[in-house]
């Protein structure tokens, strides 16, 4: 761990308001909003998605949770969200960065009856997720598990590579299983925005790769998306009128069902 490098989930806390990062986090996340001013409103409008995402899920009768790229712990954790609606639920938290797992065990504990996990694993090695004992712990992939990769996908910028890791996840996964992502976009940029977006991916100032529609579209092939599809994340089943619009957001979100 080098906390002299800026990290995905500690930036992501800091733009929440949350406590958990260090200098190059905050340097790297003001110098994102500075080239993106709505940079603090898409984490926020992302977060909410997953709170929907999670709400709605657990209303359809999902009990288990894979929640990869979980980022720190900050209020209404996916276990929270879930074990609220149903206090057995199940929900394993799987992240790459020490610090995130660290704060999570002494942070995110759950209901009685329910359980919830941690593993920590990176998302681009899908296997060592897999054979991982805690994951057999905590999750009976006899049954439906909701796989949640809930802005993290952006950090994988081959494509070939992204859609594997979700193909080999689902893969695992029984009949009646979900899948819960979102990525970073820039069909609603113009063209200046998208040249600055570009100009810091390539001296990497950005680590997140945006996608098109129809390329974030490909992580759900084979699965039923659950209306209304892919939208902006503040879009996606939204519980209040006024919000951002997709511009601002720049965010697809999407659920899909597998078969």
């Amino acid at each position: 761990m080098d906390t002299s490098v800026a990290h995905p989930a500690r930036r992501y806390n800091y733009w929440l308001g949350g406590k958990d990062h260090f200098a190059a986090d905050r340097e790297s996340g003001d110098l994102l909003a500075e080239a993106f001013p709505t940079a603090r409103v898409a984490a926020l409008e992302n977060r909410d998605f997953l709170r929907r995402g999670v709400r709605f899920l657990a209303e359809s009768g999902v009990r288990q949770f894979l929640d990869v790229g979980t980022g720190l712990p900050v209020p209404d954790n996916t276990h929270e969200i879930a074990q609220r609606m149903a206090p057995e639920s199940r929900v394993l938290y799987v992240d790459n960065d020490p610090i995130v797992m660290t704060h999570s065990r002494a942070l995110t504990i759950g209901t009685p009856q329910g359980r919830t996990g941690y593993v920590e694993a990176d998302l681009r090695e899908p296997e060592v997720i897999l054979a991982h004992p805690e994951l057999r712990a905590v999750l009976d992939l006899r049954e439906p598990v909701a796989l949640l990769l809930v802005a993290v996908l952006h950090f994988i910028h081959d494509d070939k590579q992204a859609l594997a890791v979700v193909s080999r996840l689902l893969d695992s996964l029984p009949s009646g299983s979900y899948l819960v992502a979102s990525n970073l976009t820039l069909d609603y940029a113009p063209p200046a925005q998208v040249a600055m977006h570009e100009e810091l991916l390539a001296s990497g100032k950005t680590d997140a790769r945006a996608r098109d529609k129809s390329e974030f579209g490909r992580f759900f092939d084979g699965l039923e998306l659950v209306e209304p599809g892919i939208v902006a994340v503040s879009d996606w089943r939204p519980d209040r009128e006024e919000r951002p619009t997709a511009q601002d957001v720049a965010i697809y979100g999407a659920v899909g069902r597998k078969p």
